[in-house]
């Protein structure tokens, strides 16, 4: 391990958490059992994360896709967001950790919302780490409801369409005023993004693990930045 971990970390860090059913399956336990271990394991990645310094902390929750799994599963995935949120706020707040969801939260219940509102507005004003929790995220969704804010923006005459730029449409995404990921973590051995900030993560350095996420430790995230840390970023040049 570094001596010195503190030095060439990455400022945001997007994590596709992916392995809690084959882990439940394997100790013969039901899906939402891995599910609830996962929580674990997200609560002692954001302790690590923001005792390292890291800006911005974003976690693949919940997809677009994951709607078409079994009614009581996502019933079940939702109501741990719910108990996660009811739990882990103060504690997070307390921490200076700002929450954040990124996703389209509009298909959520009332009741969800209005956690994530409180939520939100709890950490708003905290300085430290920017927790992202991905929630009805998908990426060519963000990009297309970007696409149709800046539309809307030109058919208003607030914008000319000349004037549209990179940083035009990252002002419409759900990360607007955060930095791209530097560094992006699958588990479960999985090798692919699904649809995860596919703009944002245009030049991330990638890393997979065949490790289930409930299995992810803080020895083997301090592993992983390690190795992001001995990497060499070229964006494109020599």
């Amino acid at each position: 391990m570094s001596n010195n971990l503190s030095e060439n970390l990455p400022n945001h860090v997007g994590i596709i958490m992916d392995g809690n059913g084959r882990w439940a399956k394997m100790q013969n336990k039901p899906r939402l059992y891995g599910h609830k271990a996962g929580v674990e394991t997200i609560r002692e990645i954001v302790k690590v994360s923001s005792r390292l310094g890291i800006k911005a902390l974003t976690l693949y929750a919940f997809s677009t896709e994951n709607w078409k799994r079994p009614h009581t599963e996502v019933a079940g995935l939702m109501g741990i967001f719910s108990r996660y949120l009811k739990k882990e706020v103060s504690e997070l707040n307390d921490n200076n950790v700002k929450l954040r969801i990124v996703g389209d939260i509009a298909p959520l219940s009332q009741k969800l919302k209005e956690q994530i509102a409180e939520s939100e507005k709890l950490t708003k004003e905290n300085t430290g780490l920017v927790l992202n929790i991905a929630v009805n995220y998908g990426g060519r969704s963000e990009v297309l409801n970007a696409v149709r804010e800046i539309a809307e923006m030109v058919k208003q005459g607030r914008i000319d369409p000349e004037d549209i730029s990179e940083s035009t449409i990252e002002e419409n995404l759900y990360t607007a005023g955060l930095p791209d990921p530097d560094f992006v973590i699958r588990t479960s051995g999985e090798m692919r993004l699904s649809n995860f900030l596919i703009w944002q993560c245009a030049y991330s350095e990638l890393w997979f693990t065949p490790v289930l996420w409930p299995d992810f430790t803080e020895e083997i995230f301090l592993s992983a930045l390690e190795e992001f840390q001995n990497r060499t970023r070229r964006f494109g040049g020599v």
